[in-house]
C-alpha cells in the first residue's frame, strides 16, 4: 500500500505519490521540473513565465505595504516556488545546473565582500 503524503500550500492540499523528502537539492528540483515542462517555445515561455511570477511576488509585497492585509510569509512560499520553477527551466533549457549556479554566485559574492566591492555596481568588480 502506498502512503499518500499531503501538504498544504496557500490553502491548497497537494498529494505526492512519490517518495517525499522534506528538502531537495537545487539539482534534484531542477530535474523534477522536467516532468511538468511541456509544449513549444520552451525557452521563451520560461523567460516570460519568470517575469510574470516575479511581478506577482512584487505585487504581494506592494499590497502588504499598502494594506497590511496580505500575510507575505504565507504567500511568498508559493510565489518564490513559481519563480524557482522558471529559473530551473531556464537553466535546464540552456544546459546549466542550478546547484552550480548557486555555488558560483556565492563564491562571487564572497570575493566581492573580501575585496570591499560588494556595494558597487556592475558585474566586473
Amino acid at each position: 500500500m502506498v502512503e499518500l503524503v499531503k501538504f498544504n500550500i496557500m490553502n491548497e492540499v497537494y498529494t505526492d505519490l512519490e517518495d517525499h523528502k522534506s528538502t531537495l537539492t537545487l539539482d534534484e528540483y531542477q530535474e523534477r521540473t522536467r516532468d511538468t515542462w511541456i509544449g513549444e517555445h520552451k525557452v521563451e515561455r520560461a523567460f516570460l513565465g519568470l517575469a510574470g511570477e516575479v511581478g506577482e511576488l512584487c505585487e504581494l509585497r506592494k499590497k502588504w505595504l499598502r494594506d497590511g492585509k496580505v500575510d507575505p510569509h504565507e504567500w511568498y512560499q508559493g510565489e518564490i516556488g513559481d519563480v524557482l520553477y522558471y529559473l530551473a527551466r531556464i537553466a535546464d533549457e540552456n544546459g546549466l545546473c542550478l546547484g552550480e549556479i548557486a555555488s558560483y554566485n556565492l563564491l562571487k559574492l564572497k570575493s566581492r565582500k573580501e575585496r570591499g566591492v560588494i556595494q558597487g555596481s556592475g558585474d566586473n568588480r
